[in-house]
């Protein structure tokens, strides 16, 4: 496999970058232009000695802002593990350098885009979760790895990696164009990964847990639902478990993602917006197409909808029955499983009726399987694609169980777990399972939905507790603010980072950036201020009788409530709206 560099030396002039590859043996070093911003190959006799001289730790890509192209790189990164003896990294730290040497050449109004963007682009590059590898492609399962051709051994990186999962695949479209200069660039996964070694029966193994987020309909909670018209679904996220013995290796993998048809759930001040199915659209189109994928990459799918069937929640159940149904497709099964119904009043023992009536489908899917020389000797056929409302709190709960029957078989097969016992008497391993899983779905929930997830008291112990309800209260009011009032502004910064907004400098005037407010958006909340303050007022500074005080009291009480109703009304107005992509195409 064609490897990429993995150290390097930042040579910084005024006209030029030179990047050289620090690795043993290595003699090239990578220029760009910054005036031309051309990238070539040339040798280290070439670097002249004026430059500034940095280490970095690789190159997460270039994008064009409104001061011109900006170099991102990644100035630290942390050690995560070793898998089947390749490093696994963890981008920590990122630098972005302008190619311009000034920006005295931009208008005032330019200079407050520029700065804009570049606070969405460290938005992105600041939300934790990026993972590489220079001599491993993390973004394909054990599984895919498994059934490839020689002549995608002989690939780069970049040109073999699942496209779903690089996160850097805009950022490094310059270096697509050029394969010569691949080397110099590897795919970076967002998500989470963990890497732990274990010890059960004194025999020490590896165990590995990794999600990958898809880049495709990547977004926020409220504002990217449902799934576009090529079928990708929001929230998208694939999870591996991956256990290794004695040279012999067994994975595990399930999906999660968005129900697959066209709905929307627009933030617009209420705690819970009630969602939206379009009625404009043909669902069955993009349904069909978002399966089609599913069933050819993963094979047979098991649908877990965990919504509620009742309130807002069900006509998205029922239309999420009758599209599967409508289909008629015998590679697609739908459970429905009403896990806030089941698990009420902290009956989370119930939990164990959908594992027990999956059970005999995972053990028909299995798990892939390599024995220590190399062999397959078991392949996963199918998977299970769970999903509740954001894919996050639910959905974990649900796979971490599914997970763990399946490492029950796994190690039994390899000889870690003897006849009869049982994973969950094995306290330490434990431990280590329901905390790392706890910390996965901690890191979906806040690429997704801003905040660490709910509900992984359960997770990290196996019961809910007081404490874990008070938590999930919290979590829940500082969800509500995110994603009320800086949401939009998030989801901005993932359509910029991805290219699927792309700033176009060479165009003077007014960016999407500058969408002026209407007049109700400063005045209301101003008036509701005033009237509540001088309700305040009128109860601490008490007239002469009691009836005028409670006029004035009324009146002003009765101001701030009435503005208080009509700022709720027009909720959609005061939220943080996103501006570089249109509604129409997020939808």
């Amino acid at each position: 496999m064609a490897t990429a560099y993995e150290r390097f030396n930042l040579h910084a002039t005024p006209e030029k970058f030179y990047i050289e590859a620090c690795d043993d043996g290595s003699n090239d070093v990578l220029v760009i232009d910054r005036v031309s911003t051309e990238m070539t190959l040339t040798g280290i006799k070439d670097i002249p000695p004026s430059g500034v001289t940095r280490p970095i730790c690789g190159i997460m890509g270039t994008i064009r802002l409104v001061a011109g192209m900006y170099l991102i790189v990644i100035t630290r990164k942390r050690k995560v593990g070793n898998l089947f003896g390749h490093t696994v990294w963890k981008a920590v730290e990122f630098d972005m350098i302008s190619y311009k040497k000034t920006i005295l050449h931009l208008t005032d109004s330019q200079m407050q885009d520029n700065k804009t963007f570049l606070s969405m682009i460290n938005s992105v590059l600041n939300t934790d979760g990026f993972y590489f590898c220079t001599d491993y492609d993390l973004t394909h399962t054990q599984q895919r790895l498994a059934n490839t051709s020689p002549d995608f051994q002989e690939m780069s990186l970049l040109e073999r990696a699942d496209q779903r999962f690089v996160w850097n695949g805009y950022l490094l479209r310059d270096f697509f164009a050029q394969p010569e200069l691949q080397k110099f660039a590897f795919p970076v996964v967002h998500g989470f990964i963990a890497m732990k070694p274990c010890c059960i029966n004194g025999k020490i193994f590896e165990w590995i847990l990794i999600s990958r987020r898809s880049c495709f309909r990547a977004g926020v909670r409220y504002y990217v639902r449902g799934i576009d018209s090529e079928g990708h679904a929001a929230n998208f996220v694939e999870t591996e478990q991956i256990v290794q013995y004695n040279n012999s290796r067994a994975a595990f993998v399930q999906t999660r993602g968005s129900m697959p048809f066209f709905w929307s759930q627009r933030p617009n001040l209420k705690y819970k917006p009630k969602p939206q199915i379009s009625g404009t659209t043909n669902h069955l189109d993009g349904f069909q197409r978002h399966f089609d994928s599913q069933v050819l990459i993963y094979g047979k799918q098991v649908i877990l909808n965990l919504v509620n069937q009742k309130g807002s929640e069900l006509p998205l159940e029922q239309a999420f029955a009758k599209l599967v149904n409508t289909m008629e497709n015998g590679m697609i099964k739908y459970i429905a499983f009403d896990f806030h119904k089941e698990c009420s009043k902290m009956r989370w023992h119930r939990l164990q009726i959908l594992v027990d009536a999956v059970a005999e489908m995972q053990d028909e899917f299995g798990y892939f399987m390599l024995n220590s020389d190399g062999r397959v000797m078991s392949e996963q056929s199918g998977t299970f694609r769970s999903n509740c409302m954001d894919c996050l709190d639910r959905t974990n709960v649900i796979q971490s169980l599914l997970a763990r029957r399946s490492l029950q078989s796994q190690l039994q097969r390899m000889g870690v777990l003897h006849v009869g016992q049982k994973i969950e008497e094995q306290a330490d391993f434990e431990k280590i399972y329901k905390n790392a899983w706890a910390d996965n779905a901690n890191a979906c929930a806040k690429q997704y939905a801003g905040t660490g997830a709910l509900k992984t008291d359960f997770t990290r112990t196996g019961k809910r507790t007081q404490w874990g309800l008070v938590m999930d209260g919290w979590n829940s009011m500082i969800r509500y603010y995110k994603n009320n009032f800086s949401d939009g502004f998030r989801q901005d910064s993932i359509d910029l980072f991805l290219g699927n907004y792309t700033v176009d400098e060479s165009v003077e005037g007014l960016t999407p950036l500058r969408v002026q407010k209407d007049w109700k958006f400063l005045t209301l909340p101003i008036v509701m201020l005033v009237a509540f303050s001088m309700c305040i007022i009128c109860l601490l500074l008490a007239g002469d009788t009691w009836t005028e005080t409670l006029a004035y009291v009324l009146f002003w009480g009765t101001a701030s409530a009435v503005t208080a109703a009509v700022i709720l009304f027009n909720g959609k107005e005061f939220v943080d709206a996103p501006k570089l992509v249109q509604k129409e195409k997020m939808d």
